[in-house]
């Protein structure tokens, strides 16, 4: 089974979102939503497969938890309910909330063993 087809997504904390984003504007060249960009890598930039996310999230969120890390990486997978499925047969640490559609396709979340909380995503079948 292939497990992660690719890196859907970077996210990170900052004491000062907005600050950061407009240091990585001016410096960098990154353009951002209050969601935060996209990196197109393809020349279809319409296409959820030709892209990787880029997000500064205050550092109270809490969308990290329960890692205490600054930041959490989003793979992008084929499966997630098989994935889901070996990684709890596994032993790993799988959130219960992962798994649920939405509009952007399912996530699910998991913890490694240094405490790192890294984000799953199947993207929706017309995005595939």
């Amino acid at each position: 089974m292939k497990r992660v087809t690719g890196i859907g997504g970077i996210f990170f904390k900052a004491k000062d979102p907005e600050k950061l984003k407009a240091w990585y504007r001016t410096h960098l060249g990154i353009e951002s939503e209050a969601w935060g960009a996209v990196f197109n890598w393809r020349d279809d930039p319409g296409s959820a497969d030709a892209a990787t996310a880029w997000s500064v999230f205050s550092e109270e969120s809490k969308h990290f938890e329960p890692s205490e890390k600054a930041f959490m990486i989003n793979y992008r997978v084929a499966n997630l309910d098989e994935l889901l499925q070996q990684l709890r047969a596994d032993g790993v640490d799988v959130d219960p909330k992962s798994g649920e559609p939405s509009d952007f396709g399912k996530f699910g979340w998991i913890m490694d063993p240094e405490g790192n909380r890294i984000e799953l995503w199947e993207p929706p079948a017309s995005a595939a």
